[in-house]
């Protein structure tokens, strides 16, 4: 039986507008405890920005992280996928080394899918589905 993506997704996912400073978005992965947030325009998908853009780009350029937007940060060259993909098609961001991956409808964010769900869908016994399940330590 074939799975979908829409099965193991994380819907609702997390969105800031380009504009919206590093800092901010530091913030706001830090009290939502996530790794990637989705930068939207218009309600449009224009880039996905993890907690190592952050670290990489701005952060390590030593600019000032209440000035500089997270359009600065982002990934704005993407590998998405639709909801009603199958996870085997998913499962193709590995040749994309990616691990997250936004799932678009008509264009718009719907949610993220992680390395880590599918992991857990298909093998929750492993090493990265434990992982994937495991709260950070802080």
């Amino acid at each position: 039986m074939a799975q979908y993506v829409r099965d193991i997704m994380t819907a609702a996912p997390v969105t800031v507008g380009p504009h919206t400073s590093v800092a901010q978005v530091a913030r706001i992965m830090r009290d939502r405890d996530l790794g990637a947030v989705l930068v939207t325009d218009d309600g449009r998908l224009r880039g996905l920005v993890t907690d190592r853009d952050l670290v990489v780009r701005p952060l390590a350029e030593g600019v000032d992280p209440e000035e500089t937007t997270v359009a600065r940060a982002c990934s704005e060259e993407l590998v998405t996928v639709r909801p009603d993909d199958t996870l085997d098609l998913a499962v193709a961001m590995r040749e994309h080394a990616v691990r997250r991956v936004p799932v678009v409808e008509d264009e718009h964010a719907v949610g993220v899918l992680s390395l880590g769900d599918v992991a857990l869908e298909r093998d929750p016994e492993s090493a990265l589905g434990d992982i994937s399940v495991a709260r950070p330590n802080a």
